[in-house]
């Protein structure tokens, strides 16, 4: 079976954010919704990668980002999953569940539906940080479903690198 494209890509990230997780001894955690647990396989295909990762959160729906990692209901509500506040609390979350130093937390509308005029499809958060302080960003890719989950895994392991350097 050929290799596709992007999931090269992905691991030779994954592999640049090992070399640097290790070499500053920071234990990396994932929580992914509409990433579907990209971000963690892009991780785990890189030798030694238990070294600087524990565990990886898939939290789909608004229950288990609640549940799991600590999401506020009221934020839900208010702003919806597709949302800085969102992915900030599922990265705090993910650090305390996990013990983790550094994580990074993707929430989106990778489509062919679900999207609206506020938020069309291809539209994308992506948060890093730890359980004190997070950072986040919007993003809005292109494609099919495939092609955008592909881009915010590869935008994910690009600013988990851009925290270690």
């Amino acid at each position: 079976m050929a290799e596709i494209p992007y999931r090269s890509r992905a691991i030779q990230l994954a592999s640049r954010l090992g070399e640097l997780a290790t070499a500053a001894g920071t234990f990396v955690t994932t929580a992914e919704s509409c990433t579907g647990g990209g971000v963690a396989t892009a991780i785990t295909s890189v030798s030694g990668s238990s070294r600087w990762f524990g565990c990886g959160f898939i939290t789909y729906s608004n229950e288990a980002k609640q549940r799991q990692l600590g999401v506020k209901s009221a934020t839900l509500n208010e702003v919806g999953a597709v949302s800085a506040e969102v992915v900030s609390q599922m990265v705090a979350g993910a650090c305390q569940a996990s013990g983790a130093s550094l994580a990074v937390a993707i929430s989106g509308i990778a489509g062919p539906g679900g999207g609206s005029r506020r938020k069309p499809v291809g539209t994308v958060f992506i948060a890093w940080g730890n359980q004190v302080q997070q950072h986040a960003e919007c993003y809005h890719f292109s494609g099919d479903r495939e092609a955008v989950r592909a881009q915010a895994v590869d935008a994910a392991l690009e600013g988990l690198i851009a925290q270690l350097t």
